[in-house]
């Protein structure tokens, strides 16, 4: 780039081409935004950092929300030696290099190292497993950030040896603190409208580093005097997809929501929640897929067109594709929120299931059992049985289980919906609980 194509970012001219987010990085408590419980005035985290007692830790907690942020600070604040690597970009060399030093820093001059590794989640269960004896002799003082839930990414024995600190998405205060501080930094104080500050923040999702890194591109591209407008930062974040990882806890998480709003009959949260999956990728046909099992699991007998019904808006999205595959989604989502709900045939199976692995294969009743030979009718197999269509209504008082079973009640259907003639019909029959 020559000094004439300077011209172009005349507002670039003077920084020193830190990311905005690395050069706003605060030095104090003081000058540290949101995570109040650990980093507060009485914070937990805080109060252990100025104890000189510091644990392990493991720091846990969505983009840009401060992770690192903490481990330097706890740097600054501490008298130990501080290490930092990415388990995107090192190796068991590069671990087994920091933990040498850190041993022979401790013996010549008895000062401890604080390890600060980033996305330990990266890590596979033999490279944490490096770091466990010298966790436990003292040897570095281990801190790992991590957005994936530790309890799955983080091996159970270096887990065990940490505390764990989760820190949550900053709030649109908070963001909206951290803009007009970065703002100052760039001397642009009026860069930005409070309601243009209101616009970015609600959009960065809790992550300030979004939100730094979407003001520094805004403050490149305008040049003084001149100011961000709404359209301008509306087009900035058009691409800025929702927080969601289609392999992490997010994805269950959000699944999970989808699922049990359908179950608790509220249609307004299953059109929220899938929103929320189409909106950020998510596969449409594991959505199709989830239904289709929720229409037989948590709806039917209740409502039995409930499977078919999921069915076809499997189909019909197939048939008209991604673009408007949305409304048949909708349509199903809906559907199965408002149906009447009985888990009785899935809870039945179960049950039946529990006697079958604690009992075995059962002997089948004799007069079930099929006769094909001579032999066979000899050993009395088919003998009493009694043909349902010959008898009124094709109902019969016959014993179908086996006899360790055969007082067994594993079908026990709801009043909900459809499934009430079955539990008049079967009331009829035989005695159930009154509900």
């Amino acid at each position: 780039m020559t000094k004439n194509d300077f011209a172009l970012f005349p507002t670039l001219q003077s920084q020193d081409h830190k990311p905005l987010a690395e050069s706003l990085r605060p030095k104090d408590y003081a000058d540290f935004v949101g995570q109040e419980h650990l980093m507060g005035a009485n914070g937990k985290l805080r109060r252990l950092i100025e104890s000189g007692k510091l644990p392990s830790i493991i720091l846990w907690g969505p983009p840009g929300v401060g992770k690192t942020t903490v481990a330097l600070l706890i740097a600054e604040k501490t008298n130990h030696h501080f290490e930092t690597l990415s388990a995107v970009t090192s190796g068991i060399k590069e671990v087994k290099a920091v933990i040498e030093q850190a041993r022979a820093r401790l013996q010549l001059n008895d000062k401890r190292t604080i390890l600060f590794v980033d996305e330990i989640h990266r890590f596979n269960k033999a490279q944490q497993d490096a770091f466990l004896p010298h966790v436990e002799s003292g040897v570095i003082i281990f801190i790992g950030a991590t957005t994936e839930n530790p309890s799955f990414e983080v091996n159970s024995a270096l887990l065990s040896r940490c505390q764990v600190f989760t820190l949550n998405a900053l709030s649109e205060q908070n963001l909206i603190s951290i803009l007009e501080r970065a703002q100052q930094k760039l001397n642009r104080p009026d860069f930005l409208s409070p309601k243009a500050c209101e616009l970015l923040a609600r959009s960065s999702h809790g992550d300030a580093r979004y939100l730094l890194n979407a003001l520094q591109d805004l403050h490149a591209l305008i040049a003084e005097p001149q100011s961000a407008t709404d359209e301008q930062i509306t087009e900035l974040l058009a691409n800025r997809s929702s927080h969601y990882d289609k392999k992490g806890e997010h994805h269950y998480n959000v699944i999970s929501a989808f699922i049990k709003s359908m179950r608790g009959s509220d249609p307004d949260a299953a059109l929220y929640y899938l929103a929320r999956m189409l909106d950020a990728g998510e596969d449409p046909r594991f959505i199709a897929r989830r239904m289709m099992i929720f229409a037989s699991e948590d709806v039917g007998m209740a409502n039995p067109q409930a499977v078919s019904m999921a069915l076809s808006c499997a189909q019909v999205f197939e048939r008209v594709g991604d673009a408007e595959g949305w409304i048949p989604l909708a349509h199903c989502a809906t559907y199965l929120a408002v149906s009447p709900k009985s888990n009785s045939s899935y809870a039945g199976y179960k049950k039946a299931l529990d006697d079958v692995k604690q009992h075995g294969a059962l002997e089948v009743p004799l007069h079930l059992r099929n006769a094909p030979t001579k032999l066979m009718k000899n050993m009395g197999y088919g003998k009493g049985y009694q043909y349902a269509h010959d008898h009124p209504g094709a109902e019969i008082d016959q014993q179908h289980l086996p006899d360790k079973v055969k007082n067994q009640s594993y079908y026990s259907p709801s009043q909900n919906g459809a499934e009430k003639k079955i539990y008049d019909w079967l009331h009829s029959k035989k005695s159930l609980p009154n509900d």
